[in-house]
């Protein structure tokens, strides 16, 4: 199609200038085959404006024969059959030759569906691109559902359209809506859809366990034909336009606040397409009284995944690893997850719950798991160590009892004692530990004391332990200072 200011001028030069029609076409900047449709609409004859021969012109039949008998067979082989009929010309004329011989489709006329209020609701997810939280990047999806008789819309975003969100919006929107549609309308989406040949259709099991617990009948459209799900199709147009454009948000949960303040307002006051005068909310107060009515409890929507616990009390789930108790390691666990909350169960008893993290790579964790395991190695570590004293010093069982008895601290007992285990050896400190007994000196400065004194009277250094770990320090080896060089320096020193 081309201006009719353009047109003007075209008949103009033809008539009033006898200009040809490839002077035309050269000056005006058309094709040629567009001032011959001008010159024809205007009645000139054909013949006047005819082109002129081609060397495609004698094997047009053979091209009509061709498209006739296939159709859609491809311009570059009609190329190649014309080629070995001793075509002399290139494709690129034939091929637009070819494009105004082929058969066109065609158009089909739709005729406008109509439903019942209550009768029918139609649902889809619409893609709106990504969300980013922390170091995760998670696509982010709209569940639409839209009353087809008043075209009321529920909108709530999703981060994935896995199956747990595909019924969540379901559950929310019949929530909603304070009803159910007798009808659910679907595309051939894998969430309603598993398996389709012709009319042989299987749903989702989950999907049919849904529509039994709502009592709705679910219903996907023929392949190929998104007009019968127009409605939805454009309440996601609606959307894009109307709401998302340009739409800023916190997080998931500011968008679907947003939303469920836009669906709530502006989109059910907006004009009703079955009659202008009135707005989507009153055609849906005329509808909501013959919505089935949905039962007391809603169909579970949660996530559930099985998850296996190693030897650290953590179930990872989702990217992230929750903490657990620690006594639930190396077994497996039931992660039951909505939108805000990650439950881990047990059998059916809840061990941990968690705010839910829409990051990755993080350590949720709650303190008290985390100080129930330190406590439990704290312990173990007292364990440990009290049995290895009680191995190398048979009296430190006498020295610690009596310790624990008079309110003192048994753990950094304990520790100290180890101590001096490792700096002055086994027999040092049993003998140590006696002699404060039987003076009933009970603590680890009279036992420290002792063990001075004896390494004194046999000359030598006072005890020191030095912590060394193992690995680079694992072969060192420390050769003690003569102290004949301090000697020496007082000798020197004496006036």
């Amino acid at each position: 199609m081309i201006a009719k200011e353009k047109e003007a001028e075209v008949l103009r030069l033809y008539h009033g200038e006898k200009w040809p029609v490839g002077t035309i076409a050269a000056q005006l900047g058309l094709h040629h085959t567009t001032v011959q449709r001008v010159l024809g609409q205007a009645g000139v004859d054909p013949k006047v404006v005819a082109p002129r021969p081609s060397m495609v012109d004698p094997f047009v039949p053979f091209i009509v024969e061709q498209l006739g008998k296939y159709p859609s067979l491809r311009s570059s082989r009609l190329f190649g059959m014309l080629k070995e009929r001793g075509y002399p010309g290139g494709p690129d004329h034939l091929r637009r030759v070819i494009g105004r011989l082929r058969p066109k489709k065609p158009a089909e006329a739709f005729q406008r569906l109509r439903t019942l209020p209550g009768e029918q609701a139609q649902v889809d997810w619409a893609h709106f691109g990504k969300l980013a939280v922390g170091r995760a990047l998670r696509p982010l999806w709209a569940f639409i559902m839209v009353l087809s008789y008043s075209r009321r819309l529920f909108l709530r975003f999703f981060p994935g359209a896995a199956m747990p969100f595909f019924v969540r919006g379901h559950v929310e929107a019949f929530a909603d809506f304070d009803g159910v549609p007798r009808v659910l309308l679907y595309d051939n989406l894998k969430s309603a859809v598993v398996e389709r040949h012709g009319d042989a259709i299987r749903f989702h099991p989950t999907l049919l366990a849904l529509s039994a617990h709502y009592r709705f009948e679910p219903r996907p459209v023929a392949v190929a034909r998104g007009n019968e799900k127009g409605r939805v199709e454009r309440a996601i147009r609606y959307v894009r336009e109307a709401f998302f454009e340009a739409r800023t948000y916190a997080d998931l949960g500011d968008l679907n606040r947003q939303a469920t303040e836009w669906t709530s307002s502006a989109a059910l006051d907006r004009s009703w397409v079955e009659d202008r005068a009135r707005t989507v909310r009153q055609a849906f107060d005329d509808e909501r009284s013959v919505l089935l009515g949905h039962p007391d409890t809603p169909f579970p929507a949660h996530e559930r995944v099985e998850v296996e616990v190693g030897k650290t009390p953590y179930a990872r789930f989702d990217l992230n690893d929750y903490s657990v108790p620690h006594d639930r390691t190396s077994r497996t666990l039931v992660v039951l997850a909505d939108l805000e909350q990650v439950r881990i169960a047990d059998g059916n008893e809840i061990i941990a719950t968690h705010v839910r993290s829409w990051d990755r790579g993080q350590q949720i964790e709650q303190p008290e798991h985390l100080q129930r395991l330190a406590d439990e190695k704290r312990r173990a570590r007292e364990h440990r160590g009290l049995d290895r004293l009680a191995r190398a010093a048979r009296s430190s069982q006498a020295f610690l009892r009596i310790v624990a008895e008079r309110g003192g601290n048994v753990g950094s007992a304990i520790a100290r004692l180890l101590q001096l285990l490792d700096a002055v050896g086994a027999a040092d400190l049993e003998e140590a530990l006696v002699e404060v007994l039987e003076r009933d000196t009970i603590h680890v400065g009279a036992v420290r004391q002792v063990l001075d004194r004896h390494r004194s009277e046999r000359c030598l250094p006072p005890p020191v332990s030095i912590p060394v770990t193992r690995g680079q320090h694992a072969n060192l080896v420390v050769t003690p200072h003569s102290l004949a060089t301090y000697d020496a320096l007082k000798k020197d020193s004496t006036p």
